[in-house]
């Protein structure tokens, strides 16, 4: 080649090199006359690669083509207008490629299985059929299977045995073979597979049938007098003479099609082999077979298919044509309306495209303009929401240092507290207090409601607390420490004094002295927290109402004993209410058998646990309340 054939092959790249060689190849098999397989896999491997070609020529000539908005709607124009017919013409021709050879491999199927139906009614007739005179069985068996098989064989054994012809090497199948028709792969005299179809039969009177029919090319292209070439690929070999009809015009191509069969072997039953029927033949031919006017019909069909097509051009380019002329209305209009986006894109949202006509180009400055004004309030609105958000995660960080960092020091109790905010902050309330060298406190509370509304009162309730404890550790601990009651109702009045109506919560407050091992407590409406001991669990229930619902709302107190490896358990509904995929809650029997279960395991792996089967049960998705978790255990 020289040195411009060279240049032009180098820049074609490897995609332009692979669509030249398949072509070339798909030319060279065509003109060759190849096998059909092989030219179907050339042909769709250049069909691929073509259209990668397209695309990149596309992509090119797009990159290439200039800014002017009235060159790039013609572009438009072309993959809009033209684009869809083009492919919706490449779609009828594939599935009319696929329709008309499924239609010539139902043809050949339909009478293939109508002979072999032929073959199994023969040997059925000589099974159950005395066969007193070979002669005339023999005349019967010829005279019915002459037109269907003509060099078809048969051996009848058991009570009476025939063979036929006598000098046939047929025998018997193995014993697996019970009652059988079809195709079957059975080597002939020279050892070779070969494709037969056959039967065979056994009756009760005791007689054994077998017929077998060599499928030989000659066989298969009389079956459907005037389709093709038939042939059962790899096992038959190539045909040795084309019954390819001719083309009735330009546009009668020729066509196969492939159809997998699995075929059982005459030795042994269990094993098969995939053989393909490959059907050649012509557009006109399965036309004149299916509708029984053969050339005549096939070539007018195609015909008025060549004009439908010149006449969709013909439609296809008058259209881009009109396009074109629609285009000079259009690009005035978006012009201003580039000037608008570069007005926003410097952040002036205030300039407003002139609005001209009174059509949909009309219709959409006037978007544009509204979208405009709505994006500055959007913005305004932007910035407020990010305001807020970083109030919330200063929020989220004061709420964090509100919980207890430290855990309150004893020789014979251990405290460990955890809380998953549902949302940025959370309405749950858990603290840890030192009281004296000898006594601490714990409480666990649930604020109703969620966000920063309760994150507020809970802010409270702590303050509360710590105001209160506060108070009397100032006055030198010379006086006995408030009682769990009187302090759970002095929070109570000034939540109610201090709040809103509907503002309220659940709270459990306990009081542990180290000398005497005993828990005091006080539940105000809060969930009973889990006593284990041994194995058993015990339910602190309430001893009073929720705090900051009601102004003189009472309040008990209760004591309970710690013995040596007792876990205390408090909670909030997050645990114990959500809900699975079936509306069923976790509840408060299957904490506890966790609880059992886990007894002997360190406080921190207990809520771990606990929540992470929570977790599990609904599904590991977005928290449904805030979960908090106390743990209290005797050491």
């Amino acid at each position: 080649m020289g040195k411009g054939w060279r240049h032009y092959w180098h820049r074609l790249g490897l995609v332009g090199k692979a669509f030249l060689v398949l072509a070339l190849a798909y030319a060279g098999l065509h003109l060759a006359r190849a096998p059909g397989v092989l030219q179907l896999i050339t042909g769709l491997g250049g069909f691929v690669v073509g259209v990668i070609c397209l695309f990149r020529l596309a992509r090119y000539a797009l990159r290439k083509a200039i800014w002017r908005l009235r060159n790039r709607l013609m572009v438009a124009y072309v993959f809009i207008a033209v684009v869809p017919v083009v492919l919706i013409l490449l779609l009828v021709g594939i599935v009319g490629w696929v329709v008309i050879g499924q239609m010539a491999v139902y043809l050949v199927n339909t009478e293939l299985g109508h002979r072999e139906t032929v073959l199994r009614r023969q040997a059925e007739i000589l099974a159950h059929v005395p066969v007193r005179d070979p002669e005339l069985a023999i005349s019967r068996f010829t005279m019915t299977i002459r037109n269907a098989f003509p060099s078809a064989e048969f051996l009848v054994l058991g009570n009476q045995q025939l063979l036929y012809p006598s000098n046939a090497d047929l025998e018997p199948p193995p014993s697996e073979w019970k009652l059988a028709s079809g195709l079957v792969i059975r080597r002939n005299r020279q050892g070779e597979p070969h494709l037969y179809a056959w039967a065979h039969v056994i009756s009760n009177s005791g007689n054994n049938v077998t017929v077998v029919a060599p499928i030989t090319h000659d066989l298969l292209a009389s079956m459907v007098p005037g389709l093709g070439n038939i042939n059962f690929m790899p096992l038959m070999g190539h045909v040795r003479q084309s019954h390819l009809p001719r083309p009735v015009n330009f546009a009668d191509l020729p066509l196969s099609w492939v159809y997998p069969v699995d075929i059982p072997h005459w030795d042994s039953p269990d094993d098969h082999s995939r053989l393909y029927l490959l059907v050649e033949t012509r557009l006109s031919a399965v036309l004149g077979i299916v509708f029984g006017q053969k050339m005549d019909w096939g070539e007018v069909a195609l015909t008025i298919c060549v004009a439908v097509g010149a006449i969709f051009l013909i439609v296809e380019l008058a259209s881009l044509l009109a396009g074109v002329q629609l285009s000079r209305s259009i690009t005035g209009a978006v012009h201003e309306m580039y000037e608008g986006t570069q007005h926003v894109k410097d952040g002036d949202f205030s300039y407003r495209v002139p609005v001209k006509g009174n059509d949909q180009l009309a219709e959409l400055t006037s978007s544009f303009n509204t979208m405009t004004q709505h994006l500055g309030r959007l913005l305004v609105v932007a910035k407020e929401k990010e305001r807020l958000e970083s109030e919330l995660a200063i929020a989220r960080e004061v709420q964090d240092q509100l919980f207890p960092k430290d855990v309150p020091f004893t020789k014979t109790l251990e405290l460990k507290g955890v809380c998953r905010p549902a949302r940025m902050v959370s309405g749950d309330y858990y603290d840890f207090l030192a009281l004296t060298d000898h006594s601490l406190a714990f409480a666990i509370g649930d604020v109703a409601g969620k966000g920063i509304s309760a994150a507020l009162l809970m802010a409270t309730i702590q303050s509360t607390m710590r105001t209160q404890l506060g108070a009397w550790s100032g006055n030198g601990n010379s006086s006995a420490p408030p009682s769990p009651s009187r302090l759970v109702a002095t929070l109570n009045r000034q939540l109610y004094a201090n709040t809103s109506p509907e503002k309220y919560a659940t709270f459990y407050f306990a009081m542990y002295e180290e000398t005497t091992h005993s828990l005091a407590y006080t539940n105000a409406g809060h969930l009973s927290p889990m006593l284990v001991s041994g194995g058993n669990v015990q339910m602190l229930g309430s001893t009073g109402t929720v705090v900051g619902a009601f102004p003189f709302a009472r309040y008990e107190e209760k004591a309970v004993p710690l013995e040596h490896g007792d876990i205390l358990v408090a909670y909030t509904d997050g645990v114990v209410e959500p809900e699975n995929a079936y509306g069923e809650m976790f509840g408060e029997e299957r904490l506890q058998d966790l609880l059992v279960k886990f007894a002997k395991a360190d406080s921190s792996e207990i809520i771990a646990r606990a929540m992470e089967a929570v977790d599990q049960w609904t599904g590991g998705g977005e928290l449904q309340d805030d979960m908090t978790m106390v743990v209290a255990r005797r050491i």
